[in-house]
């Protein structure tokens, strides 16, 4: 999983699967993001290399959107894929996430 970061935006890019036998470790890596001294105004959570999402990964992201909230920052999502976008749309979660097609048009909200 790739991380950048700046004082803003924090990028995370899990890749992969984002399912039960990686969502513990993804929710250990954002609940480190969110407790940071100086936690970032945004979590970008850029998934267009994840292969597979199931209900386990669903409630990682939940978990996450949680966490940074809890620290006064936001979560933001993109780069989808088609069935991650379907499990989005089949849950509602489109009605709780900020999601974006790619990262440039995230980045064209902030200015």
């Amino acid at each position: 999983m790739k991380n950048t970061m700046s004082n803003q935006v924090k990028i995370m890019q899990p890749s992969g699967r984002l399912d039960v036998t990686t969502a513990a470790d993804f929710r250990r890596q954002v609940n480190d993001i969110a407790s940071a001294p100086t936690p970032p105004q945004y979590l970008l959570v850029d998934l267009h290399e994840i292969t597979f999402m199931d209900s386990s990964g669903l409630g990682a992201l939940v978990s996450a959107l949680k966490s940074i909230r809890n620290s006064n920052g936001d979560m933001v999502i993109c780069g989808a894929n088609d069935q991650v976008q379907m499990l989005f749309e089949l849950t509602s979660m489109t009605k709780i996430f900020k999601i974006y097609t790619t990262i440039d048009e995230f980045n064209a909200t902030l200015s």
